[in-house]
């Protein structure tokens, strides 16, 4: 990959490219990209970046009488695009035109100052997220007659609603299935195949998961924050490609189906010396789960912001449809080492290997803005570890199964049950976030999110004529 700007030219004049697909994020966390002729590239701009971009029409940047804003390459992001010969894609930086320096509202922005500040206070960290994602044969959507009701339907070949006759998977029994009813291995095997050979990646597993009707999980190797969080909105560019080649649909959206488990991003997070020879949160002589007190105090501060992270990193309307008992995903705020009813769990496949130990934070979905997710992630484990955060005992139970009041005694607080809850915790705790997350970005952030809410509350759902239509 390349590193410098004579590597990006040379990367360019080898493999022979026509055009330079300029990406980048906007602020809910969706790629945006312009493509231009190779004749635009030259050692000025690659160095100084493009003068390309009208900040007013991407989603949380800008207004329209400040517009200008320019592109800048992440030279190690560069690769080609194998569906597309000829063109070559890269993630870029966004600046404020006329030389004003860096967009504030940039999502990677964020996540570089997450860096800077954890490298002022002597640490780094690694992330390491498990996307998983549904793979669909089509999505049949109606929402342009509101007023005769909204609707959608789902096929998937391998679901128990087929009609395709072939091998079905039921509810809940997705977990590992062999082909022939995993129909969608080689789908997920190209696109693998397409990250390890042109885009860097080096990857751990992938397989379908739990749910029925497509659902699947890529896992590929840690990284620092905003490569992984690179790492995760290339995953999702190729994926989608992949499937949109095999006329399929790929979506990471939260809770696609009733009934059937949901889609999460389990992001697994450590914290090291800021040389990356120390792993903080290894102790060889702890004897629940070799955590040590830097890692309790990480678990602290997730713990304590769990409510406000919520906005960051289950930020749909959609992503509270998953985060319901009896589907895997957490509801509660608690920690255990292998108890997967906890929002935090320490994985203990390796409890006495320095370098494996790590936590486990399961409230994430891949809907989320991988910038801010893990930024905020980041800056809450910072928080804990600051100001010596107590995480509690840990739980050992199937939380599920407790009653309110038990929970009540252990001190099991419960994560938002909407997006306008967690926004409310947004606003009334985002001092931690500071000085990473300006007041500007976190201001229009939720206020978009807010626009959503409200939309989403204006809709009659279908389910509702079924239950109200007799009223």
């Amino acid at each position: 990959m390349p590193y410098t700007a004579e590597d990006f030219l040379k990367f360019i004049k080898d493999n022979k490219v026509n055009w330079l697909d300029l990406q980048f994020t906007d602020l809910p966390g969706r790629l945006q990209h312009i493509t231009i002729p190779i004749d635009e590239v030259d050692e000025s701009s690659v160095k100084e970046g493009f003068g390309k971009l009208d900040g007013s029409s991407i989603k949380g940047f800008t207004m329209i009488y400040e517009s200008d804003m320019v592109l800048q390459p992440v030279y190690n992001t560069l690769s080609l695009i194998p569906w597309s010969p000829g063109v070559a894609r890269v993630l870029t930086r966004v600046f404020w035109g006329g030389g004003k320096g860096r967009f504030e509202r940039d999502p990677r922005f964020v996540a570089e100052e997450a860096e800077r500040v954890q490298s002022e206070m002597g640490y780094t960290s690694f992330f390491g997220p498990e996307l998983e994602f549904f793979i669909f044969d089509k999505i049949s959507l109606d929402v342009a007659t509101p007023q005769s009701g909204t609707g959608y339907k789902i096929y998937a070949r391998e679901a128990p609603w087929s009609s395709n006759g072939g091998f079905i998977i039921r509810y809940k029994e997705g977990y590992y299935p062999a082909p022939p009813v995993d129909q969608l291995m080689d789908v997920r095997l190209e696109a693998v195949e397409t990250l390890q050979k042109y885009f860097g990646f080096t990857l751990e597993a992938t397989h379908h998961e739990v749910a029925t009707g497509g659902q699947g999980e890529i896992d590929f190797r840690f990284s620092t924050l905003a490569d992984t969080a690179d790492k995760v909105q290339t995953l999702k560019y190729v994926l989608k490609n992949v499937a949109a080649k095999h006329s399929m649909v790929a979506t990471f959206m939260p809770k696609p189906m009733f009934g059937d488990n949901g889609t999460g991003m389990h992001t697994h997070f450590s914290l090291w010396t800021k040389d990356s020879k120390k792993n903080l949160m290894f102790d060889p002589n702890d004897e629940y789960a070799k955590i040590s007190q830097t890692g309790r105090y990480v678990i602290g501060g997730i713990l304590k912001h769990a409510r406000t992270l919520s906005a960051l990193v289950s930020p749909t309307t959609n992503s509270y449809r998953r985060i319901v008992p009896g589907f895997e995903a957490p509801v509660y705020i608690a920690w255990s080492k292998s108890n997967r009813s906890a929002i935090i769990r320490v994985p203990s496949y390796f409890k006495g290997i320095e370098k494996a130990k790590r936590i486990e934070y399961r409230a994430p979905d891949p809907s989320c803005n991988p910038y801010l997710a893990f930024a905020g992630l980041l800056m809450a484990a910072l928080d804990g570890v600051k100001n010596k955060i107590d995480p509690g005992d840990p739980i050992d139970e199937n939380i599920y199964h407790l009653t309110a009041e038990k929970r009540k005694q252990l001190g099991i607080g419960e994560l938002p049950r909407s997006l306008d809850e967690a926004l409310d915790e947004l606003e009334a705790d985002k001092e931690f976030l500071k000085p990473v997350f300006n007041s500007s970005l976190l201001d229009v952030y939720i206020d978009l999110k807010r626009e959503e809410t409200k939309a989403m509350q204006m809709y009659p759902h279908p389910m509702e004529l079924y239950y109200y239509l007799d009223s």
